[in-house]
């Protein structure tokens, strides 16, 4: 049986929908927005798994490109592996439906999102996260509760619900959340202030919820029956009880190191005498002694940070780490800087490059370039471990789009800027929000490459410790333990006018705007005084490009005079290449583009476009070879191929008998150019000294 709801939302109808495909999983549902349809399907094993302390939930959205009438590209027509769009999404859903799994629900859960049809207008994103909420909802999976996303763009003061793609913002936010709380945060904006954000969230949050009472409703008509959960909470409370009473000394000792590595080296030690405690007993496995141990450390450190004040390192809640930074740090490269942050250390490089080196992005809404890249790197020896190195994870993509979308307001625009830039951040050490210490050390590699950033960018991560009666904690510049034990991830940058990126996940079924608003205040002073610290070296970006940084710059040529400079097949802007060294770029609308090692390539090669296609200036004076004799005068290319006549009357303010009483042929002559006869015939003279 079909079961459906049709919602108008954002001036267009929603459909929502179950029972037409896919009926044998566990939760099947299809969602369409316009004329953008997704099949959002949810399954789950029947058995719990085996992973410690981890729900094996794993999310995959899927772009087919039929779904737009294309053809994949490449020698195998059919779809490969994810795309950087496809892997964001596959995180954007994961994010806000994790942490609403009842706590005991271990059994592995796959989440798929396939696009069926995209009509170029209306995102699938969004629409996938609810197709996500409700399939999870009809599924019967120990799910708490129905959550909802939307998109919020923001324009002359005015927010808008869901604007088509393409639409040009300020603000590019995608909220999720539930009746009463936000789940997660995903945006971008143009320097917008603490309160056009908040705001923001709010518009967002209350247009999603009749959302949720459609979901809501569509689960009373044909929910399926609930999933039995296996739950192990006396067992497990007892042994948190007895380690409490006997190791909560040794495990409060362990957190007085001053490192992580310290701290993780004596927690470890008094892990092992725990399980040796625990050892003869037959009923209690070393995976439940381990898992208890980390919930006392887990209400130790939560219980002295509400009571004390203090956290880990003994910072206050508004405490920021210690700041060192560095510009210039490799020999070569365009641009590089080192930003280090308590333990937290990134290794950022700048290397600018021409219109060639652009990013071509094949999608199902069509090819597009990107000339801005960011790309974050996070090696395992950062954070003291030994691992694979490979292509990158899901979580090195998300890190370096974050990061990207932070600075991508403040990159200056192409005709005033006209370089490919490429950054990318080596997480050389990591102990917390090395997303935003990419930002800082991206910030001070591009000023040091000479890029003429609009402002500075800072980021800061911020953390909660929120208790069930209601009092929580918010916490500036999070270490890695304090992100592992806290509820909260919250991270924002921006300049010194406004936020350019925001980025929120929990692990608790929500926070209040309250709390959002106190976060983002926090994190703002938090963000200024980064800035202060960052910025003592280099307070804006230098005066001149790295020398090593290739030379470039853009003029423009009538269109009539493209094919020219081009010439037959190719042959006139090879040669010019050729000729100079420089790359050239010529784009339709007469935009010339060059770019060359050196200044005296890129001069050379701009000098013979310009012969080809400009005309000679009335009045200057150009250097000329003499190239045909004639009794009234003599022929001289004096401007590329373009030759002049200059008449025996015009070569001397004395009387000239000859004209070879002057020159000869092959000899090199200074001449002025006076403009054209007639006949359109160059007309020159030498008399202009």
């Amino acid at each position: 049986m079909i079961f459906s709801k049709k919602i108008e939302w954002g001036g267009r109808p929603l459909f929502i929908e179950t029972g037409r495909f896919a009926n044998q999983a566990a939760g099947a549902v299809t969602v369409r927005y316009g004329d953008t349809t997704v099949l959002c399907t949810v399954e789950a094993d029947k058995k719990p798994g085996t992973a410690e302390g981890f729900f094996p939930l794993t999310v995959n959205y899927v772009e087919k490109a039929y779904a737009a009438g294309k053809i994949p590209g490449g020698f195998v027509k059919r779809e490969g592996r994810p795309s950087e769009r496809e892997t964001l999404i596959s995180r954007l859903i994961d994010r806000p439906i994790r942490p609403l799994f009842h706590k005991d629900f271990k059994n592995e859960t796959q989440v798929i999102c396939t696009v069926l049809s995209f009509d170029g207008k209306n995102d699938s994103d969004v629409i996938s996260l609810i197709g996500t909420s409700a399939a999870l909802a009809i599924s019967g999976l120990p799910f708490l509760e129905p959550v909802a996303a939307s998109r919020v763009g923001y324009k002359d003061g005015e927010f808008i619900l869901n604007p088509t793609i393409g639409f040009n913002s300020d603000l590019d936010l995608v909220i999720a959340g539930s009746r009463s709380a936000v789940l997660m945060v995903e945006s971008g904006a143009n320097e917008l202030s603490e309160s056009e954000m908040l705001a923001a969230l709010k518009f967002g949050h209350e247009s999603f919820q009749l959302i949720i009472e459609a979901i809501v409703e569509l689960a009373e008509k044909c929910a399926k029956k609930p999933f039995a959960v296996q739950s192990n909470k006396t067992e497990l409370q007892q042994i948190i009880a007895e380690i409490s009473e006997k190791f909560l000394t040794k495990i409060e000792e362990a957190y007085k190191g001053s490192c992580k590595h310290d701290r993780n080296e004596a927690l470890g030690e008094v892990l092992q005498k725990i399980c040796g405690h625990f050892a003869d007993s037959e009923k209690i496995t070393e995976k439940e002694v381990s898992e208890a141990f980390h919930e006392v450390c887990s209400r130790f450190v939560r219980k002295k940070i509400l009571t004390t004040g203090k956290r880990i390192d003994n910072r206050g809640a508004t405490d920021i780490r210690a700041i060192t930074t560095g510009v210039s740090v490799l020999p070569m490269v365009h641009g590089s800087a080192v930003f280090q942050r308590g333990e937290t250390q990134a290794l950022v490089v700048t290397t600018l490059g021409t219109a060639q080196d652009e990013q071509l992005v094949d999608s199902i809404a069509g090819e597009y370039k990107e000339r801005f890249m960011l790309h974050y790197n996070f090696p395992p020896f950062s954070v003291g471990e030994v691992g694979r190195l490979g292509t990158p994870g899901r979580r090195e993509i998300g890190h370096g789009k974050l990061a990207g979308r932070a600075l991508t307001p403040v990159i200056p625009a192409k005709e005033e800027f006209p370089y490919t830039l490429r950054v990318v951040s080596e997480v050389l050490s990591c102990n917390g929000s090395s997303s935003m210490a990419t930002v800082c050390g991206a910030s001070l590699a591009l000023m040091d490459a000479g890029v003429p950033l609009k402002n500075a960018v800072a980021g800061i991560a911020m953390g909660l410790i929120l208790e069930e009666d209601g009092k929580y904690e918010i916490l500036s510049d999070i270490m890695g333990e304090e992100d592992h034990l806290g509820d909260m991830d919250f991270k924002v940058a921006g300049t010194k006018n406004g936020i350019t990126a925001l980025q929120m996940d929990i692990k608790i079924s929500g926070v209040t705007f309250e709390i959002m608003e106190k976060a983002m205040s926090q994190a703002k002073v938090g963000r200024l005084h980064i800035l202060n610290e960052m910025l003592g070296g280099l307070k804006t970006h230098r005066s001149e490009l790295n020398e090593n940084a290739p030379k470039m710059t853009t003029i423009s040529i009538p269109k009539d005079k493209i094919r020219e400079v081009i010439g037959s097949g190719g042959k006139v802007i090879r040669e010019i290449i050729d000729v100079t060294g420089a790359k050239i770029d010529i784009d339709d609308d007469g935009k010339v583009t060059v770019s060359a090692s050196n200044s005296a390539s890129m001069d050379g090669a701009l000098n013979m476009i310009m012969e080809i296609a400009l005309d000679p200036v009335m009045g200057t004076v150009y250097t000329g070879k003499v190239v045909k004799i004639m009794e009234f005068g003599a022929f001289v290319n004096f401007y590329g191929s373009r030759e002049g006549l200059v008449h025996i009357s015009e070569m001397s303010d004395k009387r000239v008998e000859k004209v070879t009483d002057v020159m000869s042929e092959g000899d090199s002559v200074s001449v002025k150019f006076l403009g054209y006869d007639n006949k359109y015939r160059a007309k020159l003279t030498m008399k202009f000294k």
